[in-house]
Parts: C-alpha cells; structure tokens; sequence
C-alpha cells in the first residue's frame, strides 16, 4: 500500500518539479540502505539495482533475479527486469527507451535524508550513463524524496497517530511506577518491558530509547540510563517514541519529584516548566504552510530568553517520520551546521516533534517534546499535549 502510494506520489512530484526522471540506485541496502528504499521496494535488494520513475508516469525497476519477484508483487512498476551476469546492460536498454533530459538521482550535499548515492556509486553510475551520453543530465533528487518523505499521505498519518497513542499509553504507565530511590535503568528496563509486552519496537536505539534523566548536572540527551538514583526534588525528564508500521513518534515528559511535605512543585520549577509551556504554544501559533522554520524557532526561543533563561543549544524541532529525525525542513536557527533547513517553507501534512528546554538550577532540565503537523491553515497536535507537570510522590 505504502508503496504504491508513494510511486504515485512520485510521478506528480516529477511533474511539479519539471523533472524528467527519478532514479534510485543502490545495492547490497541491508549493509548500506538508501534512505528512501522502504518507498520503493518491500524488503532490502543485493546486487546493483535501480528504481525508475518518469514525470510520463512509466514506472521500472532493474534488480537481480532473485529480487524480481518480491518487487512485481507490490504492483507499483509496469515491468521489474530482472538480470544474473550484470546489471549494466538491461539498466542501460531502460535508459535509452526512457530518454529522459534531467535525471535525478539520490545525492544531496544539504539533506542526509536524500543523499543515500555513495561516492563510489556514483562514479559507477556515472560511468555507465557516460556510455549512452547521459552523464551530464544527473541532478540531486533533494526536492524530489524531501518532499516525498514530507509532505505525509493518510496512511502515514495514521500510523504516526498510533504511535502516538502507544507513547502516551507507556508514559501513562511508567508514571505510576517511578519512585524516588529508583535508577533510571530500572525505569528504563520497565518502559522496555512494557515495549516488548505489547510487541512494540523502539524507534531509535533501544540502548536510548528510552533514555531517562533524572536531577542536576546530567548528559541532559543522547545519552542512555544510567544507575544514577531518582531522588526528591529531581526534575526527571524522558525522551521516548515508539515505531507502529514503519512509522515513529518521538516525545519527552518532565516529572518532579516531590518532597516530604510538598504538594506541588517549588516556584523556580513551577516558572521553569510553565515557561517550556508558553514556548510550545508560540511555536504552534507561528507554524502554517509558507511559514520557514526559523520564524517557529525565533518564536519559542524568544520565549526562553525572555524569561531569564539561556537559549537551548539546538533547533526547535525536527520532522518525523520514518525514522525520529526524518525530513529536510527543520525547526531551527540560522547555525551553521543546520545550512539551509531552517529556510525551508514548512508545509501541509509535514510532521515535526516540537522540543525546547531549559535548566531549572539545582533540580534539573524541564523539557516538554510534543507531535504537531502542519494543517491548511495552520498546525495542531498530534499528541495530548503535557501542560502539567507529572507529580510523583
């Protein structure tokens, strides 16, 4: 289903672009995978292979003998040619009946999530277009696959809703358990039971996902549990998403743990918290269609500054998808390592995890990552959004 929905997809992207042809090429996917493989074929392919899409709507394949079968079954290609001696000659007889003036190809120098062509595969497929004079119509496929992956079909939505739903039910669940004197490896380990459990995959790195952070002075991301002890006072924050067909969510929770005496949350973590809150509804306020994501992260990070605290050190908000980081556009600041992503004009069914934070001195980082996507007229959430801080006794 996905499959086809995506080839479809492809034609009319070609047609809007003014591209002639896009053309996948990869071998060997389960050592070294194109990121936009699972669009195109239903499990991973070995010897060279190329997938062939035209503005005309002609839809080929070339791949080895014993992949033909598995790529005809999907239905999405008018013929799936199959070879065993080498891959050059029947990918070459393709080319010349397409004929087309602009190839583009899985390279791109701003998008790891289109750039999927290794050097050395490149030069291989350079060499065989050069035989038929067509090594010089090769441009990257960046805004062809970015907006493949961005712009979501039903099917993904859907998909990315469950997920959602499945996060929140765990996060439901692990709240009741969390007492003071645990290590975040114990929580951890009971989220990951509650994965296998229901059958659920992780969506990144099971070793971080989740990954649990409780108190001052922590790794804060990107870091896996620790047996560092959940104490009273603690800021306790958790980044974890799930993966349901093919598709992630990627959320974070904040916790306080209360004191002896205590009912509610000291001041300076009360302000802290509330304050991650109001940069979160700025942020969906200022994402709509046409809107770049600098305009979004300017709007949430002004939030931060504003009330006395110091900017987080990343952008805003990534794309979600098939992957937790997935997308080109981004929800960022003009920083060097982020290139062009934050000047892209967000637009509809586009996917992002929305994620500022702060230090609260002494307890730890509050930090809220919710699931929003982007609607005609503007964005809502996907997720039941967390606008209380999760109180454990």
């Amino acid at each position: 289903m996905l499959i086809n929905e995506k080839v479809i997809q492809a034609v009319n992207l070609l047609k809007e672009f003014k591209v002639d042809c896009w053309l996948t090429f990869a071998r060997e996917s389960a050592l070294n995978g194109d990121p936009m493989l699972a669009f195109l074929a239903p499990a991973d392919i070995t010897w060279h292979s190329a997938f062939i899409i035209t503005a005309g709507g002609r839809r080929e394949a070339v791949v080895g003998k014993y992949d033909v079968a598995a790529i005809e079954e999907t239905g999405a290609y008018d013929r799936v040619t199959g070879f065993v001696t080498g891959f050059r000659e029947p990918f070459l007889r393709v080319m010349k009946e397409l004929d087309p003036k602009t190839i583009a190809v899985n390279y791109s120098e701003g998008s790891e999530i289109c750039d999927g062509l290794t050097h050395g595969m490149y030069l291989t497929l350079v060499g065989f277009l050069d035989e038929i004079g067509m090594a010089k119509r090769l441009v990257s496929a960046e805004r062809i696959t970015s907006a493949l992956r961005e712009r979501k079909s039903a099917f993904e939505i859907a998909a990315m809703r469950e997920a959602v739903r499945k996060t929140e039910e765990i996060f439901g669940k692990v709240s009741l358990f969390i007492k003071p004197g645990m290590t975040e490896s114990e929580i951890a380990a009971f989220m990951r039971a509650e994965l296998e459990r229901q059958g659920l995959k992780p969506a990144w790195a099971p070793a971080m996902c989740p990954s649990v952070f409780t108190g001052p002075d922590t790794a804060e991301a990107h870091y896996g549990p620790t047996g560092r002890v959940v104490e009273q006072g603690h800021v306790l924050n958790m980044d974890f998403g799930v993966k349901t067909s093919g598709y992630c969510s990627d959320m974070q929770r904040s916790f306080y743990i209360l004191r002896d005496g205590e009912t509610e949350a000291p001041e300076p973590v009360r302000k802290g918290f509330d304050t991650i809150v109001r940069a979160l509804e700025s942020a969906r306020k200022t994402m709509k269609p046409g809107a770049q994501g600098i305009e979004v992260d300017t709007a949430a990070r002004t939030v931060i500054t504003g009330a006395g605290y110091e900017e987080f050190p990343h952008a805003l908000g990534h794309q979600v998808g098939r992957f937790a980081h997935d997308g080109t556009a981004l929800l960022g600041p003009a920083w060097e390592k982020y290139g062009s992503k934050p000047l892209r004009p967000l637009e509809e069914n586009m996917v992002f995890a929305v994620e500022p934070r702060l230090t609260v001195p002494g307890h730890g980082v509050a930090t809220v990552e919710d699931m929003a996507i982007i609607t005609c007229s503007g964005a809502e959430w996907l997720s039941n959004t967390q606008r209380e801080l999760i109180l454990i006794k």
